[in-house]
This record gives structure tokens, C-alpha cells and sequence, in this order.
């Protein structure tokens, strides 16, 4: 069984929205992880990728990142990118060009599961937080992955917003890079202890 993890860079008050087009007029800060990034950052960041994986993405995330890493300079990550099988969430499966790529239907649950027990490399998931609760409620997404910067942005897409199903996550690890990216890995604990 292939493990699911999740991956985002996070403010301190939950916003993963970076600014990357037309759509993201009303939002002013850019790309805001910029200042952030460093030499030693990247490699953390490439060693939780792995050498090998797939993605779930998006549309809208597979839009954005189609129409950059195929044309970015040679670099681990691009390379990495670019080779792994991209599982889109989309209404026009005709429409995917940046391959290898495969839509996934309109039952993104079970199509899923099927990803997942078919043999291959672990399958990471960025940028979408309707796709991390939707994951996270069925019991789908192994490991979180919170690349937490310590900026608070006050405004923008949240990863967990209101209607994020209840659960439980154990931390695994913690680290921080240079900059001060605070990065937790937990693994999925199962549904919320209530102690009522």
C-alpha cells in the first residue's frame, strides 16, 4: 500500500495562499515563503519528498505548476516533478498535457484508495486544503507534513478552515531550518479522542 502524505508550506495563523495569478488579485502578499527558502531548507524539504513519488493535486494547483516546471531550469526538484504520475482532480481529464498524468473522477475517495493500492512510489499532495479534509475524513492521508513560517499573514486560504473533519495526529519529529521554518511531521492518529 502506497502512503499518502500531505505537504505545505504554512503561516503561523494557517494560510497556505501564495499569490501566482489573476486569481489571486485581492491577495497582497505575494509569493510570501520567498524570504524563507534556503540552500539548507531545500534539501529537508527534497529528503520529505524522496527521490521518487506521485502527486494528487488540484486543478487548480496542476494549472499553476504546469505552466512553471516543465520550463524550469534543471534542478532536482523540477526533475522530480516532472517525472512523477500527477493524479488531478478535474472535470477535463482531455485538457491534462504535463504528464504523466491521469484525471481522477468525481469520486475522489475511492479513486484514491485505488492510487493507493496500486504498487508504486508514496504519493505527496500540496496545495489544496479542499483535498487535505476531504483526505483527512476518510482516513486517507498517512502523514501531515507543516512547513510552518513564522510569519502571520492575517488573510488568505487556510489549510484547516471550518469544516475540517475532527481527527487526531501524532508528531513524529520536529526540526527547524535556518531561517526559522519549523517543520513537524505527524502521522495520522486515527479519529479525535474525546475526553468528555
Amino acid at each position: 500500500m502506497r502512503k499518502l502524505k500531505i505537504m505545505e508550506h504554512i503561516s503561523l495563523d494557517g494560510v497556505i495562499q501564495v499569490a501566482n495569478g489573476p486569481d489571486d488579485s485581492d491577495f497582497p502578499y505575494g509569493d510570501w515563503t520567498a524570504p524563507y527558502r534556503s540552500p539548507a531548507g531545500l534539501e529537508k524539504v527534497l529528503a520529505m519528498y524522496g527521490e521518487t513519488f506521485d502527486l494528487v493535486i488540484g486543478r487548480r494547483t496542476y494549472d499553476l505548476w504546469s505552466g512553471f516546471w516543465p520550463k524550469a531550469p534543471k534542478s532536482p526538484m523540477a526533475d522530480r516533478l516532472n517525472v512523477a504520475t500527477k493524479y488531478v482532480v478535474t472535470h477535463r481529464p482531455e485538457s491534462l498535457a504535463w504528464g504523466p498524468v491521469e484525471g481522477i473522477g468525481p469520486d475522489l475517495v475511492e479513486s484514491v484508495r485505488g492510487i493507493k493500492a496500486k504498487d508504486g512510489p508514496d504519493l505527496i499532495l500540496a496545495g489544496s486544503s479542499t483535498l487535505t479534509s476531504a483526505l483527512l475524513e476518510h482516513g486517507l492521508a498517512d502523514e501531515v507534513v507543516l512547513l510552518v513560517n513564522p510569519v502571520l499573514l492575517g488573510k488568505g486560504k487556510r489549510l484547516f478552515a471550518e469544516g475540517t473533519p475532527p481527527r487526531a495526529l501524532a508528531l513524529e519529529s520536529s526540526h527547524t531550518t535556518p531561517t526559522g521554518i519549523v517543520v513537524n511531521i505527524f502521522k495520522a492518529a486515527g479519529p479525535l479522542q474525546n475526553l468528555r
